[in-house]
């Protein structure tokens, strides 16, 4: 193949992978192989002195959104990038710079007019993008107001963090490879409502214009900060030597490699101090060549040999998982990585035992698989669910044709994580230790299949102790959990149930007139009548203060199922039931409605604030309306959403001091 013929089909082969990877379509390559094939073509554009039309070494990769197109007042460039740090220090030419993370999302240009939320852009093709101001609500952290005048534009990354990402692949029909790929998918949903669920974080990490002149980078953050916009993390090197780039490096590769960083980066972006030197510079083909620059890790890659396929079941897919002997990778020991689903596996033309694979940890963080060396074999795709032993199918999505392996059957225990999730939370039985992912790993060795089982994970001690990620330690404090959690009062006990409609208030509602054991038997209409003219058990529960015909049916028809009263009679045999009153014991905040927003630290959690107000005959709710008396709030000056709401309608905002000192006095 000649050179022009090999830089035509990188062409293609890097466009078709951007293209997906802009507009969450899944992955068509890893961002390993991506920068591989990207490195490979540029070198030959160098070699032959000819550049191809289309060519992504010479233009910003861009989204195709549906919606309304709007020019950029600025071009939104992409910047030039190494992997050597060298590099960094010959451009920064001894000036002050300021090393920022380099977010793996999609950018968002928002537009503030005299502090009012104008517009949400993407970044498109860095000159037009795509119109997605309707989204903003759903997008935590583009506030509707900021406390500047003037024309403001502001670029920053939309980005979802790990855990959300997990927890989404947990409970979807469709697992994504990665949380840029579902972060840019998300933003192609109409409804912000089922945007909102997503958890997208869009966070700040450039001032493109403001009406004030500020000439310094780190200003430019600090103002930022100062309107209400909470941008990323930065830290200024005063002398970039390359012993002070390095120390920096290392340091910050730290935050990423142990996980204190939640978001997923792809590098570290370093910017002159001197905002009027960085406008000086030109630019060549579609980078600003003093705008910023980019530094990327050398992805550390291994070589390893399959031993099988676990089928790992979350929601209602069935996740393949490729489990090999053990390598070394980031300076941890890695021997299992997902293959998210049926096409990722069919992408890589994965075989069975005896495969050779290569492995890397894209972004330092998730184990991957990005080469088979030399398939053995062919994949086996199971046809029945390794949880419930029902059929298994194979479905392709209608939006991406994505191929994922799904269980047939409704009841299967795999899909009840959220349930399972709920019944160990603290405003559960609080069984601490016992994550999402740990219910899901739990749930597919067989050890959960209703309520009770949880009780019985003691018997598995050894096992647990045996598995990736646990040890001696972990082991022997989720023994120590569940045996603690055998004790539990009634109103946690019936929210653990996740009986539909009855959420904590509904629950306290319910005790406060009622103990469980009776509760229990009214709604198996085993209570003994008063009179024959005693309502049944649902025009009864309905006439409870908070309750109504609706949730009192929800709670008679749960306890009515008799698979629910199984799974009830053979849990209550584990437990010891503290028939504890909810009823107020006070009247300090009798006729009061409250909202709590942001973290607390007099009391535990908001939880706790919220028992102790409903104690006090007060209310809490979770949106500030016009019913509402006060709004709590420990950053009473922020600009949230729920602070801009009380301020409209003239609700009270206390700091948690204060309402310590005004409702608990003489406690």
């Amino acid at each position: 193949m000649s050179n022009i013929d090999l830089m035509k089909q990188l062409v293609s082969e890097l466009n078709k992978a951007s293209d997906a990877y802009y507009n969450g379509r899944g992955e068509l390559m890893t961002d390993y192989e991506w920068d591989a094939k990207f490195d490979q073509l540029r070198r030959l554009e160098q070699e032959t002195g000819t550049v191809l039309p289309g060519s992504p070494t010479h233009k910003v990769s861009a989204d195709t959104m549906a919606g309304q197109k709007e020019a950029h007042e600025y071009p939104a460039l992409s910047l030039a990038k190494t992997k050597k740090r060298e590099d960094l220090v010959k451009w920064a030419e001894g000036r002050p710079i300021w090393l920022s993370w380099k977010l793996d999302g999609l950018t968002l240009v928002v537009t503030y007019d005299n502090g009012h939320l104008t517009k949400v852009v993407t970044r498109g093709d860095g000159h037009i993008g795509t119109n997605i101001t309707h989204l903003a609500k759903a997008i935590d952290g583009i506030p509707q107001t900021i406390k500047a005048g003037g024309h403001v534009g502001v670029r920053g990354e939309a980005v979802i963090s790990y855990e959300d990402f997990e927890r989404f692949n947990l409970e979807s029909d469709e697992e994504y490879a990665n949380p840029r790929n579902l972060a840019s998918g998300s933003l192609t949903l109409k409804d912000p409502r089922e945007v909102a669920q997503r958890h997208i974080h869009w966070i700040p990490f450039t001032l493109v214009h403001t009406d004030e002149e500020i000439l310094s980078w780190g200003k430019r953050m600090d103002w930022l900060k100062a309107v209400g916009l909470n941008c990323v993390d930065h830290e200024f090197i005063g002398h970039p030597t390359l012993e002070n780039i390095n120390e920096v490096i290392d340091r910050w590769t730290l935050k990423v490699t142990q996980r204190e960083n939640p978001y997923p980066v792809d590098g570290l972006v370093i910017a002159y101090d001197d905002t009027a030197y960085a406008a000086t510079g030109s630019v060549t083909g579609h980078h600003a060549t003093r705008a910023g620059f980019a530094f990327k890790w050398a992805d550390e890659s291994a070589v390893t040999e399959l031993d099988h396929i676990e089928w790992s079941c979350a929601a209602s897919t069935i996740s393949p998982v490729a489990v090999f002997k053990p390598v070394e990778l980031e300076g941890t020991t890695v021997k299992r990585a997902s293959l998210c689903n049926i096409s990722e596996c069919e992408r890589l033309g994965i075989g069975g035992k005896g495969s050779v694979l290569e492995v890397i940890k894209a972004n330092k963080i998730i184990p991957k698989v990005i080469k088979i060396r030399q398939a053995v074999g062919a994949l086996e795709i199971p046809d029945h669910c390794p949880v419930c032993g029902a059929k298994a199918e194979v479905r392709s999505s209608p939006a991406s044709g994505t191929k994922t392996l799904h269980c047939t059957n409704p009841t299967c225990p795999a899909k009840q994580l959220k349930k399972f999730a709920r019944f160990v939370s603290k405003q559960g039985v609080n069984i601490d230790g016992i994550s999402e992912q740990t219910l899901q790993r739990f749930i597919n060795l067989g050890w959960i299949k209703d309520f009770a089982d949880i009780f019985h994970l003691p018997e598995h001690a050894a096992e647990i102790a045996r598995l990736d990620g646990f040890g001696d330690k972990s082991a022997n404090n989720i023994v120590a959990s569940v045996e603690k959690a055998r004790t539990v009062e009634a109103r946690r006990l019936l929210y653990a149930l996740s009986i539909p409609l009855c959420g904590q208030d509904v629950c306290n509602r319910l005790l406060a007139a009622y103990q469980l054991d009776k509760l229990v038997s009214l709604a198996e209409g085993n209570a003994e009548p008063a009179t024959l003219f005693t309502p049944k058990a649902e025009e009864t529960l309905a006439m409870i203060p908070g309750i109504g015909p609706e949730k009192a049916k929800s709670f008679v028809q749960w306890f009515s199922n008799e698979d629910n009263r199984k799974v009830y009679d053979k849990l209550i045999g584990e437990l010891h039931i503290e028939q504890t009153s909810t009823a107020a014991t006070g009247a300090k905040c009798k006729g009061l409605t409250f909202v709590v927003t942001g973290d607390v630290h007099h009391y535990k959690n908001r939880n706790e604030l919220k028992a102790y107000i409903e104690s006090q005959g007060g209310k809490v709710t979770g949106s500030v309306s016009k019913s509402t008396s006060f709004l709590i709030n420990n950053d009473v000056n922020s600009s949230s959403s729920k602070n801009q709401k009380a301020h409209q309608l003239n609700i009270p905002i206390l700091s948690e001091d204060e309402f310590v000192e005004r409702f608990t006095s003489n406690e």
